[in-house]
């Protein structure tokens, strides 16, 4: 398959900006919406009579949604072409959005969340399937720095804006949020947006779809379920080993197959492969924290969800502030010190956080949440720069998926580890007079455990090699990379092609 580059939008505007524009539009809407959620289910679950475990399903029936259309993602983009396929699933999105905010009963509201989860498990693969191909290789931790945004700003905001809506307005309100965001960014796809797709896409892999739906949609709700329902419980084994089964023959047969739904030949690339399994461990750990100090805020500290969320905020601000340095870091040091440095201080300042109760300074756990995102920011950046380095252009879009696959795995494991070993040490304990009260044990071992995976994340980081991301490092100004690059930002869609072979060929012999 070669790229190609259709007719552009009827109006235009450099490549860079406006799928940079539309895409961090997008990728915040969709990333907050799975926190500012969170803060609504107790209000849902009495405006809809239902208890606490039953609203769950509204979260749960997104994020399977979600797991299944993830690996669809690729085939269409490279079938429709990216910014058709984008565009309708952001329509979907904000349609979704706006039916949640309306909806009358508790079913209804699942299956609009059923239809947000469809609608987002495309939005992020295809947006970062264009943003890489608008940006060349010398230029793709720009590209990532359009990341930032979204990735560090989302997750802390979803809280504190969740709160605040539930307490002044109500629950609908945190999904109708989502509705001005989404039209305005469909109005502007629709003007600018440039078109990416291959030449030829393949055909469509039936038993791939159906494997890979079955194996992520029954392995994310195990993983989201099982802390709360209890890892032997027949609701979780049962979707679980099916999980398990599915992702076994999805192997076998996707490896077997000429035209794959999931390219998993990807995983020969050495740097794309461990840039991967890095990103897992330390996405697993770095989420389950967001997870798990909000509630050690609330059910330890007493405080309520606005104030527990705004304590989360200095995290993003060192991500973004981080994203600055690392930028300029990234082609000077290369991605392996920086994977390793980073991974290894977020998991001593997880650590650090097991040392949080009662009597802990308040501004020196802000802090340390700065310095969590600071180092944080070393990990997402050089990651998601380094982990595309030696793909082809046109496996660009296969690339992104097999990427945002393992991303959705990544958050869900963190969050179900981690309210494991809660759930196992105990999140009460009784006083002196008997009376439940917060079990700081047990909040420990969790972020303990979260330091361990953030450790291993640093480990596998040791293994990353910077020749394999030789390409990347460039600087953009400089050389014959520098002419390419500025020629890419005139005609970036054009400049896909002709970058294919050569970026196949290194992909060859870094694999």
């Amino acid at each position: 398959m070669s790229a190609t580059s259709p007719a552009p939008p009827a109006r235009r505007m450099n490549p860079k900006i406006a799928v940079g524009v539309v895409f961090v539009a997008s990728l915040f809407m969709t990333i907050m919406d799975g926190t500012i959620v969170n803060v609504a289910l107790p209000a849902i679950g009495r405006d809809f009579g239902t208890d606490p475990a039953g609203v769950g399903v509204v979260n749960v029936g997104y994020l399977v949604s979600l797991a299944v259309f993830v690996p669809l993602s690729g085939w269409l983009g490279d079938r429709f072409g990216t910014r058709r396929v984008f565009l309708c699933a952001l329509a979907l999105f904000t349609a979704a959005s706006l039916l949640c905010g309306t909806a009358g009963s508790l079913s209804a509201l699942t299956l609009y969340r059923i239809l947000q989860g469809a609608a987002g498990g495309l939005l992020t693969p295809v947006g970062m399937t264009m943003l890489f191909r608008a940006f060349p290789q010398e230029e793709r931790m720009r590209a990532t720095r359009v990341l930032m945004l979204p990735t560090a700003v989302a997750p802390a905001s979803g809280p504190v804006l969740g709160g605040w809506l539930v307490d002044s307005r109500s629950w609908h309100w945190v999904f109708t949020v989502n509705v001005p965001v989404g039209l305005a960014g469909l109005v502007f796809g629709l003007l600018f947006l440039p078109d990416y797709r291959v030449e030829r896409a393949g055909r469509f892999d039936v038993a791939g779809f159906l494997l890979a739906a079955v194996g992520f949609g029954g392995a994310m709700y195990a993983l989201s379920e099982g802390a709360s329902e209890g890892w032997g419980s027949a609701r979780i084994l049962a979707p679980a080993l099916a999980g398990l089964l599915a992702l076994a023959a999805l192997v076998a047969v996707e490896l077997r197959r000429p035209e794959p739904m999931l390219d998993l030949r990807l995983f020969r690339d050495r740097i794309f492969r461990t840039v991967n399994l890095l990103s897992l461990f330390s996405g697993a750990a770095f989420l389950g924290m967001l997870y798990l100090f909000p509630l050690l805020m609330q059910n330890a500290l007493g405080m309520d969800a606005l104030h527990s969320g705004l304590m989360v905020f200095p995290e993003a601000l060192g991500v973004m502030l981080a994203s600055q340095v690392s930028a300029r870091l990234y082609p000077r040091v290369g991605p392996r010190r920086m994977l390793a440095a980073g991974a290894a201080v977020v998991a001593g300042c997880l650590a650090l956080m097991a040392a949080i109760g009662p009597e802990s300074n308040l501004w020196a756990v802000r802090g340390l949440l700065f310095l969590t995102g600071f180092a944080m920011s070393h990990v997402f950046m050089p990651s998601q720069t380094a982990a595309f380095a030696t793909v082809p252009a046109a496996a660009t879009g296969a690339a992104s998926t097999l990427y945002n696959a393992q991303r959705q795995i990544g958050s869900a494991l963190g969050v179900a580890v981690l309210g494991t070993v809660l759930t196992a040490v105990g999140p009460l304990a009784a006083d002196a007079s008997g009376t439940p009260v917060a079990n700081l044990t047990a909040y420990r071992a969790a972020f303990l455990t979260a330091a361990a995976l953030a450790l291993l994340a640093a480990v596998i980081a040791l293994r990353v090699r910077d020749s394999d991301a030789a390409a990347t490092m460039r600087p953009a100004a400089a050389g014959p990379a520098g002419g390419r690059s500025a020629a890419a930002g005139r005609t970036a869609p054009d400049d896909a092609p002709r970058a294919a072979p050569q970026t196949a060929a290194k992909s060859a012999g870094g694999a």
